[in-house]
């Protein structure tokens, strides 16, 4: 009877194995003919990108979203995203097989489903997966055999396995053998000129060798390489790699930035100076503090696990407090800028130039520039903002201004008691702002390319 046990379990786990090569096999003929339908969940910053490449490649494609008035622009060919052009969001809905929708039932015709969802911090700077968790909940309930699951939102090393698939396998079905699963970190840098979501090689890690064949294959189609790594646990470790190295050196940077200017040195000219050393250095620039979807958030994500393991990280988290003050600081250097023209900060109005994360983009999603509000606020100062790609302030998870741009104008620039650039948008007079202003305190160093003016500048 133990051998009869023994002899059926091997059968069954040959038949197990057979079947998982015919499904991978099946799934790797329609992504090698581009039949395969792409299903790309959240269609913002990272997901529209990546359903319109898909979409570009010949892939029927199909994009989910809960947010019906984003679905709507993209079934009609318009643009939300500024540095995405309406003639490229009309790649898909040019086509009769590519649409946006926010029925989720739909995910069960979809072969490879891509997760691209935000993974914020909550108030206590603590992982955010609730976006990570009902997506996977959702794609649980519609999960077919021969599917190809794949996430990308940034998040710590485990969360593929610990998180995602346990809800996937619930139903019965088993990663590996009844579908296939993967982890592949986003690298967007919204409004690059020089590198775009289909210009970018990709990190891939699977749930075993079939997960990693196929979801290679899949960003192969779109991608100029695949970079293939051990685990899911692994690719994940790379991309908080990438951003953490970012941060850390801002954070050098910006604390260089304070020791400096107290020392009567410009920083700027250092990093410049710096920068004609031909191997061993890399510039980094400093600001008003971190925005974006990455850098401020994903070295957050890895001291909160490696608590989990009891290994300190000071070195990140120390930068994270640099990077997170600079906001205080440059306020202090506002503060005593106005003060050496005899005027306190309360009842001073201050025009703030660029509210976006960074230049030239309308991408709010961390952005100093709320922080430097809320300060500059809580000062009793009355504040005005100009950027000319963010219209009015987008309410956020902490943030509800109710303030719209105001147009930049001789007669503006010199109503204000001070003129804070926090993002140097290149659209921006700023021989404008130089002239008509009395007092510019400049976190970007742009007003030294602008040479000689009236305004009196300050470095912050």
């Amino acid at each position: 009877m133990a051998d009869d046990s023994a002899l059926r379990e091997t059968i069954e786990t040959e038949k197990k194995r057979l079947m998982k090569n015919q499904r991978a096999a099946a799934l790797l003929r329609k992504i090698e003919d581009r039949k395969a339908v792409v299903g790309v969940i959240g269609l913002g910053y990272v997901g529209l990108p990546l359903a319109i490449e898909f979409a570009r490649a010949g892939f029927p494609v199909v994009g989910f979203d809960l947010d019906r008035t984003k679905v709507a622009k993209i079934n009609r060919g318009a643009s939300f995203i500024k540095h995405i052009s309406p003639a490229a969001v009309r790649e898909i809905s040019g086509r009769p097989d590519c649409r946006a929708t926010d029925d989720f039932r739909l995910l069960k015709k979809a072969d490879c489903i891509l997760i691209c969802v935000p993974t914020p911090l909550t108030s206590h700077r603590e992982p955010d997966l609730s976006y990570i968790e009902s997506t996977a909940a959702a794609i649980a309930a519609h999960l077919r055999p021969g599917q190809l699951v794949v996430l990308e939102s940034t998040t710590y090393p485990g969360t593929t396995r610990e998180v995602v698939r346990p809800p996937l396998e619930a139903g019965g079905l088993k990663a590996g053998v009844d579908f296939f699963l993967a982890f592949s970190p986003e690298r967007e840098d919204p409004g690059n000129p020089d590198f775009s979501t289909g210009s970018i090689p990709k990190v891939v890690g699977g749930v075993g060798r079939e997960c990693l064949r196929l979801a290679r294959a899949l960003y192969g189609a779109i991608v100029p390489r695949t970079v293939a790594v051990s685990s899911p646990d692994a690719a994940e470790a790379t991309k908080l790699l990438e951003n953490i190295f970012r941060s850390i050196n801002i954070a050098l940077v910006n604390e260089l930035k304070v020791v400096f200017d107290r020392m009567g040195i410009n920083i700027w000219e250092v990093i410049a100076a710096a920068s004609s050393k031909p191997f061993g250095y890399m510039p980094f620039f400093p600001g008003p503090g971190l925005g974006g979807h990455c850098i401020p958030i994903d070295p957050f994500y890895l001291t909160w696990r490696a608590h989990e393991f009891e290994i300190p990280t000071r070195f990140i988290e120390l930068a994270g407090e640099i990077n997170t003050a600079m906001p205080e600081y440059v306020v202090d250097r506002l503060l005593h800028a106005l003060n050496d023209e005899s005027k306190s900060l309360r009842g001073s109005t201050v025009l703030l130039l660029g509210v976006a994360y960074k230049r030239d983009v309308d991408d709010m999603r961390e952005s100093p520039s709320l922080r430097l509000i809320e300060l500059l606020l809580e000062h009793g100062a009355k504040v005005r903002y100009h950027d000319p790609f963010v219209g009015t302030l987008p309410p956020t998870r902490k943030y509800r201004y109710r303030l719209k741009s105001t147009p930049l104008t001789a007669a503006r620039l010199k109503a204000a008691d001070a003129v804070l650039i926090a993002t140097d948008h290149s659209c921006v007079d700023y021989r404008l702002v130089g002239e008509a202003a009395a007092l510019v305190v400049d976190t970007r160093n742009v007003m030294a390319r602008v040479g000689k003016v009236k305004a009196r500048v300050v470095r912050a």
